[in-house]
């Protein structure tokens, strides 16, 4: 019986090192304590040290969060590679209650497992926590961005974001029409939160006409009030309507996995660029897009906003040379479209590539980072 035993934990050894062979380090962490139980993930490090937010859910395995954080920490690396910043791909979770299972205790036991790892993970705010729950991280470790601006931070991420959402709208407009005027189509908004009820808002201003919804009945009428300051119009749908609305580009600034069979079907646009996270529920809807000829902008390259504004702290806060910084978004988006087309493949393929593209190319670079700008870092915190 023994035997056996040794030989199935030797078998469980082998699948979890072939779950992880993409990435560099998986750390457990494990605070008794505080009720800490968190996992970090580091894909790669060949850009820089890893950036990626730490989200807290209440997992109900081990292993549901063990392949959340592997599949989170892969995106980073090519997101940061979309965003041309100096890092490499990582991310966190908590397995925890976001709404009953926080304490600043559990937070600082946190950053301890993070300033272990010596700078080679920097980390943040993400789905169930906030800036403020890192403030009490900071307290052991300098590897943390994206606090609130008192603390040092640069303070609300949604307005790079939304402008990076901008630059994407502008960037398919220019491969589709010749032009970068926002007023010369209509728009189709799923999601009105903190980005895109900012998209809306710029749109509005460039006197587009827009299809929106939300769960929210105050910000549709935030947004109508709004409208009527501002050249553009704005009609209110409900649900699932907004699929099948005529308009010119779909914008998702909302959930998740929304891009699938039924939707695609559904859709009456000629292009689908927003903010959400993941928006294909599989990869291969990617293709059916390019089928339908739809113009796919890969949500990792246009949502990149955020990141560069807390890659951009290690020089310290500067709100207008991360706006600036934003516009490799308007670039990056271009080049995928023109390789998608020359290559016959998926924008979402063209994207993955051209991130694959830049690692390979910095794999001689020394990382400066490491050592002149962790000092300035360290020396500011």
């Amino acid at each position: 019986m023994k035997a056996l035993t040794l030989k199935h934990q030797r078998v469980e050894e082998l699948d979890m090192f072939e779950q992880i062979a993409e990435h560099e380090q998986v750390v457990y962490c494990n605070d008794p304590s505080t009720g800490l139980k968190a996992i970090i993930a580091i894909h790669n490090t060949t850009l820089g040290p890893a950036l990626g937010g730490c989200r807290m859910r209440p997992y109900r395995t081990t292993d549901e969060a063990l392949e959340d954080v592997l599949r989170l920490s892969k995106g980073m690396t090519y997101k940061c590679a979309g965003a041309d910043v100096d890092f490499g791909g990582g991310k966190s979770v908590i397995i925890g209650d976001p709404m009953s299972d926080k304490s600043p205790a559990l937070f600082r036991a946190f950053g301890q497992f993070v300033d272990s790892l010596n700078g080679r993970f920097y980390t943040g705010t993400d789905m169930g926590t906030t800036p403020e729950d890192f403030v009490h991280s900071m307290k052991e470790t300098n590897c943390i961005v994206g606090v609130p601006k008192e603390y040092g931070g640069s303070g609300d991420s949604s307005v790079p974001t939304a402008q990076g959402v901008i630059y994407g709208l502008k960037a398919t407009l220019q491969t589709l029409y010749g032009t970068e005027a926002l007023h010369s189509v209509t728009y189709s908004i799923q999601g009105l939160g903190k980005v895109g009820y900012k998209v809306a808002e710029e749109l509005l201003t460039a006197g587009a006409h827009l299809y929106v919804t939300d769960v929210n009945p105050i910000v549709l009428k935030m947004i109508t009030e709004r409208a009527e300051q501002l050249p553009g119009t704005v009609q209110v749908v409900s649900g699932n309507e907004i699929y099948s609305v005529p308009a010119d580009i779909f914008v998702p600034c909302a959930l998740g996995g929304i891009i699938h069979d039924e939707t695609i079907d559904q859709l009456q646009v000629k292009a689908i660029v927003g903010s959400a996270n993941n928006q294909l529920l599989e990869d291969h809807h990617g293709l059916y897009l390019q089928q339908k000829g739809i113009l796919y902008g890969p949500d990792y390259i246009v949502n990149a906003g955020g990141l560069i504004q807390v890659a951009d702290e290690l020089y310290g806060p500067n709100t207008s040379r991360v706006l600036k910084q934003t516009k490799a978004i308007y670039d990056s988006l271009l080049e995928i479209y023109q390789q998608s087309k020359e290559l016959h493949l998926s924008t979402m393929e063209a994207a993955n590539r051209f991130c694959e593209a830049r690692i390979a190319q910095r794999k001689t670079r020394n990382s400066f980072f490491s050592h002149d700008k962790r000092a300035k870092w360290q020396v500011r915190h």
